[in-house]
């Protein structure tokens, strides 16, 4: 039997069969390149969202008084109301993450990563310098599992949506890790977003062109070469077939599951645009996963230590320095509670827009698989405290018990974001510092 050729020599061997450029990396690296079978998966999809507001919150006006399922709402989640039964309080959650950086850093940055900042060169408040996590953050941990597998791979693995982000970069600004040292920057401007998700079908057509030439190329030497690289050569003419059909399922916008919102023109990253930009984030963000873009995401309302200034609720002061005022300041309360309400408000119209969008293929909404996680970096904002973090749970899919106030008696927030692993088949033993996952995932089923 003719022995197999060297890679190398193989390259050399196609090269002077008349192959173009295009096809030698595709056919010469047979360990990279082996066609894998598409995997059909009747499973519900599942979906998470993390939505974070910053600067604490009023406890007294955020948690229901009453544990279990005979629970009211109050002043700042009663836009909720709607969605009482899918929702889950986890209260009593602490953020025991201790180490450098001040707890606006850390409240922030190891929100997801429930892992120690690396010393570095950026001051935080009281004199506490600090850099980056030293770990991945868990909607990236599980982007990166399910994208792991054929059957809910996307195009993108995790997308992040922000409303009032600015350009500057430092642990008070990002909430989402690559990895350690690997802060990911939200996409601010909406414009910039919809051309991320939909603007590239120019580029699909000039891809598709090449793929034209990958098969042309394949053909014409199907009878020129031993059994075992025809074998070979087969291999990567249906990998590159496979790729020509998703590229032309694809290649038009009208194709797309659901067409891409409208979009208002002109608005720029301004405060007093932040209502604006706000639900169309939250359209394009809905309209990725409709057309499975996506299954993880995040939205972030401007960040930790924000001085958004609300204007379009009557409030002149900037939200960080009304958060510093004492509870007995009432005109700084009250504004607060009408700030932190407003987040709910569009909490409210997330929710509503997945419940109102049906199911791809499925029955229901994509609101019964869908997690939406509210939470914040700080449990108040005057007293800078990271005990009782706000995790406000909303939705479906993840199978945990919705409808009640669960105590959690103190637990590190590591053990909730094992539980989100956990709910999508990644059963991490822990995440982030380990010695804050004892007691494993949470028990919300």
């Amino acid at each position: 039997m003719k022995p197999a050729l060297h890679s190398l020599n193989r390259r050399e061997a196609l090269k002077g069969l008349g192959l173009s450029a295009l096809s030698l990396p595709l056919v010469s690296q047979v360990a990279h390149l082996k066609a894998a079978p598409a995997v059909a998966s009747t499973r519900p999809k599942q979906r998470l969202i993390v939505m974070f507001s910053p600067n604490g919150t009023i406890p007294k006006h955020f948690w229901p008084d009453k544990q279990g399922e005979d629970f009211e709402l109050k002043t700042i989640t009663k836009p909720l109301e709607p969605f009482r039964d899918r929702l889950l309080f986890l209260k009593n959650l602490h953020n025991k993450v201790r180490g450098d950086g001040d707890n606006h850093m850390r409240g922030m940055s190891c929100l997801l990563t429930g892992i120690e900042l690396y010393p570095g060169n950026i001051q935080g408040g009281g004199h506490t310098p600090a850099g980056w996590p030293k770990g991945i953050s868990i909607d990236h941990e599980i982007a990166n599992f399910l994208q792991s597998k054929d059957e809910t791979r996307t195009r993108n693995g995790v997308l992040h949506f922000g409303v009032g982000v600015l350009d500057k970069a430092d642990p008070w600004t990002r909430m989402s890790y690559a990895g350690p040292n690997q802060p990911v920057a939200p996409l601010g401007d909406p414009y910039e977003a919809f051309r991320k998700l939909y603007g590239n079908v120019r580029e699909k057509k000039q891809v598709r062109s090449i793929l034209d030439d990958l098969k042309s190329d394949l053909s014409q030497v199907a009878d020129r070469l031993s059994p075992s690289d025809r074998r070979l050569l087969v291999e990567h003419t249906n990998l590159v077939d496979r790729m020509d059909k998703e590229f032309s399922r694809s290649d038009h916008l009208k194709n797309l599951a659901g067409k891409p919102p409208p979009l208002q023109e002109g608005v720029e990253n301004l405060n007093d645009n932040l209502p604006t930009l706000s639900r169309m984030q939250i359209d394009l963000l809905v309209n990725s996963f409709v057309n499975d873009f996506t299954r993880v995401a995040t939205l972030q309302f401007t960040k930790s230590v924000g001085q958004a200034k609300m204007s379009w609720l009557d409030i002149d002061q900037r939200h960080h320095t009304l958060s510093h005022e004492p509870d007995k300041n009432k005109d700084a309360y009250d504004k607060l509670i009408r700030i932190n309400t407003w987040f709910a408000q569009e909490l409210a119209y997330l929710l509503k827009k997945l419940e109102s969008t049906p199911e791809p293929g499925q029955a229901g909404s994509m609101l019964d698989n869908t997690l939406v996680v509210w939470t914040n970096e700080l449990g108040k904002g005057n007293s800078h405290t990271l005990n009782d973090i706000p995790f406000l749970l909303a939705g479906g899919g993840f199978g945990f018990k919705m409808g009640r106030s669960l105590p959690c008696a103190g637990s590190a927030h590591n053990r909730f974001l094992l539980s989100l692993a956990h709910a999508v088949g990644h059963p991490l033993e822990t995440f982030g510092n380990s010695s804050l996952s004892q007691g494993g995932p949470l028990d919300l089923a």
